[in-house]
């Protein structure tokens, strides 16, 4: 009789359990043991129209940006923006420093432009001699696009994060980054429904399917 009580008393607390959750989840997660598993599911998740779903390895898939229908990179144009800003800063550093001054700063005390229009004729060459430029060039162009470039990063990809309803999910938490596969599919996704999804998600392989709660 106790034994029967208590088996009743688990299930209803199971039950409970998952109607909490099922009234507010993020999503629903699968584990996959291997790599294959996990690229085939998303492949199949991309075949059936699904859009809103996330894959985490612990290492790079070759395909799984195919499967995620991810474009181009941005982050080569913050790159791109990056070192024409910094070309432009070093242009404008070296011409000013090197040019003569223009007429209408005349009237203005050498002594209040220290550090401008100081030309040097050395050797005949002239003013404005771009050869000698090139390395004040080349390392502010390089260096603006390296900035921007990680804030490009940063900014694509959302980072920080302060808080992510993937990591509710405690198993992803701890081998995500170590020897599992997991695959979360959103519960706003158009197609998502949950008896469905679930059933997809192990016909495609998954060793185990859970409610990831927000």
């Amino acid at each position: 009789m106790k034994k029967n009580e208590r088996k009743r008393n688990l299930l209803r607390e199971e039950l409970m359990k998952d109607e909490q959750l099922s009234g507010d989840i993020y999503g629903l997660g699968a584990e996959f043991d291997s790599a294959a598993k996990l690229k085939a599911a998303a492949l199949e998740l991309k075949k059936l129209g699904y859009t809103r779903w996330e894959a985490y390895s612990p290492f790079p898939i070759h395909g799984m940006a195919e499967a995620r229908r991810l474009g181009k990179s941005k982050v080569s144009l913050f790159s791109l923006i990056g070192g024409v800003i910094g070309l432009s800063i070093a242009l404008a550093m070296v011409t000013t420093i090197s040019a003569p001054r223009p007429a209408f700063f005349k009237e203005v005390l050498s002594s209040h432009l220290q550090g401008l229009f100081y030309p040097l004729v050395v050797q005949g060459k002239p003013y404005l001699g771009f050869q000698a430029f090139v390395p004040v060039l080349i390392e502010m162009t390089i260096l603006f696009a390296s900035f921007s470039t990680v804030m490009g990063v940063f900014l694509l990809s959302g980072m920080p994060s302060v808080y992510k309803s993937v990591w509710n999910w405690e198993k992803l938490a701890r081998k995500g980054l170590d020897d599992r596969f997991f695959l979360v599919v959103e519960k706003v996704d158009p197609l998502f429904s949950e008896e469905k999804t679930r059933l997809l998600l192990k016909e495609l392989g998954a060793e185990e399917v859970v409610m990831v709660p927000r």
